[in-house]
């Protein structure tokens, strides 16, 4: 496992402030400390990044582009319309993404297979009939494309406990505005000044409340549906977010950094043994998700929890409330082992390799069924021009 401080020198030593604790490593106390107000008043950009999809056959990616503009139209149809003809037809499909086949899903073993994650039961038939009719894909009238169907219900974004100083990743936290989300770890710019300062990562939808925000805005641990309130629990201020598209663009991302305290974090993750918080490390060099990767994750609900990579490349449609809707693409789709890997209040969870060498792959935003569906985690480092401090 790589833990290296390789910006470990020139940093600012932070002021005295409150709620000093053991942070760990003396390096996390040369970082700057948020001043009164800070935030910048800049975006980060998403990378259009292409992936390559080696070894499946273009009759599936071609079906799969054709699901994905059909999920694009119906956001950018209105809501009204959504309402009336909510999970019939093509509106019953909430993603698609490259799965694999046997173990009783369609298609030869441990080959490409197209999975389609429906809000209620259908048949793999009625299914295609939609995707024809509706989104106009002939492809999928084809008996040669194996199609297997996850009932997931629908994607919802997962937004909704104990206050812990230093703060590790896997606890609760947010915008003073939202209910409670999960850190993911810490993190650090990739020049100055943002190199100074010592970041908290998690989702747009845990720290800056979807978009709904201002920059420098108070952040909480643990999140105020916890009881977390400004200024007594604050560690944070939001510092940087990537704006989501709820206008029937595509995303890749739902991310967000929270400049911190030093004092008031720490670089390890928790999980509790026997009741009491243990900490653990992840590594700091991300890996790219595979079919059949074993996974892991620390969260605000579920605690640690063991995953397998059951989807990549997946499309889905995300539902934030409010008829706030918004498609994400080239997404990581999760199952629970021995039970859900996540749940509501989970998201922003950091998502690594179940090994000894924990690589980052992930960060988990939303979820529906058994199913959990995170961002890229190189996309996040990229979006937000970050290094994950771990």
């Amino acid at each position: 496992m790589q833990h290296s401080d390789e910006n470990g020198a020139g940093f600012n030593e932070p002021p005295a402030g409150p709620g000093r604790g053991d942070a760990g490593e003396d390096a996390i106390d040369r970082f700057a400390a948020p001043e009164p107000g800070a935030g910048e008043a800049e975006v980060a950009a998403v990378a259009d990044v292409q992936d390559a999809f080696g070894g499946i056959s273009m009759e599936l990616l071609e079906m799969k582009r054709g699901i994905e503009a059909g999920m694009r139209a119906q956001i950018a149809a209105s809501a009204a319309a959504r309402a009336l003809d909510a999970f019939s037809g093509a509106g019953n499909i909430q993603g698609v993404a490259i799965g694999l086949g046997g173990g009783g899903s369609a298609g030869a073993p441990g080959m490409p297979a197209l999975t389609l994650y429906v809000a209620e039961p259908s048949s793999v038939d009625q299914v295609k009939a939609a995707i024809v009719d509706t989104m106009g894909v002939r492809a999928a009238a084809s008996d040669s494309v194996p199609v297997n169907i996850v009932v997931t219900g629908v994607i919802d974004a997962q937004p909704h406990r104990f206050r812990l100083r230093p703060a590790p990743g896997g606890v609760s936290v947010g915008h003073f505005r939202i209910t409670a989300g999960t850190i993911a770890c810490l993190a650090v710019g990739r020049s100055a000044p943002r190199n100074a300062r010592l970041m908290i990562l998690s989702n747009n939808h845990v720290l800056a409340n979807s978009n709904s925000s201002a920059f420098g805005d108070c952040i909480v641990q643990p999140g105020p549906f916890d009881g977390g309130r400004c200024p007594q629990d604050q560690i944070a201020v939001l510092e940087r977010f990537v704006p989501i598209n709820f206008a029937g663009g595509v995303n890749f991302v739902d991310c967000a950094t929270g400049w911190a305290w030093p004092d008031r974090v720490r670089r390890e993750l928790v999980f509790l043994s026997g009741g009491a918080p243990a900490f653990f490390r992840i590594s700091n060099a991300p890996v790219a998700p595979a079919l059949g990767m074993m996974v892991g994750k620390s969260g605000r609900t579920t605690q640690l929890t063991q995953g397998m990579v059951a989807g990549i490349g997946a499309t889905i449609n995300v539902n934030y409330g409010g008829g706030k809707l918004a498609q994400f693409q080239d997404q990581i789709a999760i199952t629970g082992i021995g039970g859900p890997f996540s749940a509501g209040g989970d998201s922003g969870s950091s998502i690594w390799t179940w090994n000894p060498q924990r690589n980052p792959v992930g960060l988990l935003f939303a979820g529906g069924g058994n199913i959990t569906f995170a961002n890229r985690i190189t996309r996040v480092m990229a979006a937000l021009d970050i290094n994950l401090f771990t």
